[in-house]
């Protein structure tokens, strides 16, 4: 078995859909397997997911044993030669796990490789690559100065060794895997990636951020949003990675640690200035369903129609050898990308070049949803059959 997905899910039911069917088809041209752990899901997942998706090995866990654990508990039963944590939030082109698996043939010295990220509206993710926590670093992003923290001296668009990659996609070699033994388990949310690519690097071997590849990863959307509850877990799986590797450092430590509390309230203190509802966003009444041919779109369309408040829905077949490219109404309104005809690629590209005013959405073959999340302030759009 070439390679082994591992995905941990919890109440996403439609963006793991949607994840599943680009999976699958990243997967055509290579031997593996798709493993979802799932950490208790009161949404449906079970009865909405399982049929869908007989290829798929889904556990059910009957309690949330938290993100580091569900992962452990595939890595236990995963065969594949490299394995691929993958958040449920996310979308990848149909090469990438071909072009991923060639990096690794081509760099014996790397361990773990991540990608070049963007979220639901095409913007880079600047988390595809950062640098180790630090008092400098830690500080400068509390403060909204992350150019530090996310390793921006590193060129977005070229591959380079990295000290951090992102959770949402981290792919290992199984010699890595068999040094690091996978994640510790004591982070249970947030942090684990920061500790497993540390490990990565103290077992001498390298993590690699790969830009050959680019993914979609709706920021946010297989975890809570309140500001309190990121800010409570992500400052805490600080401290928790700095007692485990700092502690030894002599005067270093508590000053990382007071760091990290400083930098702690002055985030506590800019969410209370700048907090935002989480409430979905709302779809206007009019809305351009763009694909490749007239069934993909008529797909969508039989979707839609369960929406009461679209009262018009424009239809646009293009010619999928040729980029996409929209009026100067469909750029300030929404459009939902029918993949199909049109590949999970050429949407992924499409989407770094339509303006940031246009609210993108995305209907799968297959699918009986059309989602889209393109602001981490809000809880997405969901559009569903059931």
């Amino acid at each position: 078995m070439q390679l082994s997905v591992i995905i941990v899910n919890y109440n996403v039911k439609y963006f793991l859909e949607h994840c599943l069917l680009s999976v699958i088809k990243a997967c055509r041209n290579i031997s593996a397997e798709i493993l979802v752990a799932d950490n208790h899901s009161t949404d449906g997942s079970k009865t909405y997911l399982e049929p869908k998706f007989p290829s798929v090995r889904f556990f059910w866990n009957t309690d949330n044993p938290g993100f580091a654990a569900a992962n452990n508990q595939m890595l236990a039963k995963a065969t594949g030669q490299y394995i691929l944590f993958l958040n449920p939030d996310t979308i990848v082109a149909e090469d990438c796990f071909e072009k991923c698996i060639g990096f690794f043939s081509a760099v014996p010295d790397c361990g773990a490789l991540g990608v070049r990220m963007t979220d639901g509206s095409g913007t880079f993710l600047r988390e595809s690559k950062r640098s180790l926590p630090g008092l400098l670093s830690g500080f400068c992003k509390s403060i909204g100065y992350g150019d530090l923290y996310y390793a921006a001296h590193l060129p977005e668009k070229e591959n380079n060794k990295t000290a951090v990659l992102a959770g949402a996609f981290m792919m290992l070699s199984r010699e890595a895997i068999e040094r690091t033994k996978g994640f510790d388990e004591n982070f249970f949310m947030y942090g684990e990636d920061v500790d497993l690519s540390y490990r990565v690097t103290q077992a001498g071997l390298f993590n690699y951020y790969f830009a050959g590849t680019t993914i979609i990863h709706f920021k946010g959307e297989s975890t809570a949003k309140q500001s309190s509850f990121y800010l409570q877990h992500f400052y805490g799986a600080m401290s928790l990675f700095a007692k485990k590797h700092y502690r030894r450092k002599g005067f270093y430590y508590p000053v990382m640690m007071a760091g990290i509390a400083v930098s702690k309230m002055i985030a506590q203190w800019k969410n209370k200035r700048s907090l935002t509802k989480t409430a979905h966003e709302q779809l206007p009444p009019t809305v351009t369903v763009i694909g490749g041919n007239e069934e993909d779109i008529e797909h969508a369309e039989n979707i839609l129609r369960q929406a009461k408040e679209i009262k018009n829905i424009r239809k646009k077949i293009i010619n999928v050898q040729e980029p996409v490219r929209l009026s100067a109404e469909e750029s300030n309104g929404t459009v939902i990308f029918c993949e199909g005809a049109l590949s999970n690629k050429s949407i992924i590209e499409a989407l770094e070049h339509i303006p940031k005013t246009c609210t993108a959405l995305f209907c799968k073959e297959g699918a009986a949803s059309i989602i889209g999340s393109n602001r981490k302030d809000t809880n997405g759009i969901i559009i569903a059959m059931s």
